[in-house]
């Protein structure tokens, strides 16, 4: 439990009304009488009238809009977010190794660090302080992970890789796999030897299922702040600038270099090689398949339509260049004709 005075003076913001102890957040619909809610979007008016929250975090523009306690804050949403960080802080395992988890002698552990069971931890591995790894994880040869990083069950991380400071990866994902880089002999493929790395910086977050492939001669590199949903495909040589955001299902080819404060919406897809400049926010569904060097929004997708309209518009579609050709020679036909006459079209 928290009183409002207590987030206050750890948080900031103005209180104004009474001093209400929180026990949990919520939204303005489900609140409870001990939990605190947010309005950042004008929209949610009606839901604010009704809550039963104890208290809520509103921005300065709707302050006088309820008579509840609340907190005034310049960003209600991340205001919210941060309340909900100090009630709810992560569950951290006991320090030591578990009696069923390997140990390569010769890694080394800093003080607090957590190992689960079954996990294994390679020769030359490095943990630093408070580190943990829990069940089913394993830590390659020469793995370096800095202080406060957390792995959650059956992470896999390959020899070599570098993982900064409190970065958290999700359950079942790969670090360090091989990238997909084959030759072709004439008769099948030859698998070209990936002996790059993957150089996570600090505070990344990496989803569920998600894959980071190693670099095939230099290294695949996450820069600080990166958050990565679920089930994403990241390949070699893969740059990924600070800050910069994926939803699930992104997939991203080898040795693309995307800059930093980017958005990507889910399931969107870059070709390879290609370069994305900084503040880029790419839509759900699109597919980059040329380097965009400007920031901005870029949308690549259709709205959706009933199956009859979307027929339609294919068969329209199919018939472009026809009609292209068909107006460029009209186009030929008018300008002789106006030349003929002594008109001009302009």
């Amino acid at each position: 439990m928290l009183r409002l005075s207590d987030i206050v003076a750890r948080l900031g913001g103005e209180l104004v009304g009474d001093d209400a102890e929180i026990r949990q957040v919520a939204t303005l619909e489900a609140a409870k009488p001990d939990e605190l809610a947010f309005l950042a979007n004008p929209k949610y008016r009606k839901q604010l009238d009704d809550t039963q929250a104890a208290a809520v975090v509103l921005g300065q523009q709707s302050r006088d809009l309820t008579l509840l306690p609340r907190i005034v804050a310049a960003n209600p949403y991340l205001y919210f977010a941060q309340v909900s960080a100090l009630l709810n802080p992560p569950r951290m395992p006991a320090a030591g190794v578990h009696p069923t988890a390997w140990v390569a002698p010769d890694a080394l552990l800093a003080p607090g660090v957590s190992i689960g069971p079954h996990a294994s931890v390679g020769q030359g591995a490095i943990l630093g302080a408070n580190v943990v790894i829990e069940a089913g994880c394993r830590v390659g040869e020469g793995v370096e992970i800095g202080d406060d990083s957390r792995l959650y069950p059956n992470v896999v991380i390959y020899h070599d890789c570098l993982l900064g400071q409190r970065v958290v990866v999700h359950a079942n994902a790969v670090i360090g796999s091989d990238g997909f880089g084959n030759a072709w002999t004439g008769e099948g493929w030859y698998k070209i030897p990936q002996i790059g790395r993957v150089r996570i910086g600090n505070d990344v977050e990496i989803g569920s299922s998600t894959t980071i492939d190693r670099g095939a001669l230099g290294d695949t590199v996450i820069e600080d702040g990166v958050r990565l949903d679920n089930q994403i495909q990241i390949a070699h040589n893969v740059h990924i600038g600070r800050h910069t955001a994926m939803a699930g299902c992104v997939g991203v080819a080898g040795s693309t270099r995307i800059g930093a404060y980017c958005t990507f919406g889910g399931s969107a897809m870059i070709l390879g090689h290609l370069e994305i400049a900084d503040r880029v926010n790419i839509m759900a569904g699109t597919l980059i398949g040329k380097s965009i060097l400007k920031a901005g929004t870029y949308v690549g997708q259709y709205p959706v339509q009933s199956h009859e309209d979307w027929l339609a518009n294919a068969s329209h579609l199919r018939r472009l260049d026809a009609m292209a050709k068909r107006l460029k020679e009209l186009e030929r036909k008018v300008g002789r004709n106006d030349a003929n006459t002594g008109e001009s079209t302009s």
